[in-house]
């Protein structure tokens, strides 16, 4: 059973996994669900209605853009999400931000006396 603490903490880290999955490469809103559930080893199942404002977010802020791709056959048009410049640059920093607080969380369980 998941707990408030566990929901939280999920919470506080998707943004920045998903603007990690798309700098790497562009992708739409299915793709990015499929690889946060087999990355994260079927920790990360989120419904679209999770992502979506995540998404919106990361776009508001200038992260990502959005472009419409056409469908091919009975294939339907895809909303395909790329990352800016101001993106990388973010995602690095998103980066070294989490290293240096998952480093400093573990001290405390390494049993460090410093910090």
């Amino acid at each position: 059973m998941e707990t408030r603490f566990d929901r939280e903490l999920k919470k506080g880290v998707l943004e920045m996994l998903v603007l990690k999955l798309i700098c790497a490469r562009p992708t739409y809103g299915y793709d990015l669900l499929n690889q946060l559930k087999d990355r994260s080893r079927g920790r990360f199942v989120l419904k679209e209605g999770t992502l979506y404002p995540i998404l919106y977010r990361l776009e508001d802020d200038g992260l990502i853009a959005a472009s419409w791709s056409q469908g091919q056959g009975k294939t339907a048009p895809k909303k395909n999400y790329q990352a800016t410049e101001a993106g990388r640059t973010e995602n690095l920093r998103r980066q070294e931000v989490w290293q240096d607080f998952s480093q400093t969380v573990n001290l405390f369980y390494e049993g460090e006396k410093e910090l």
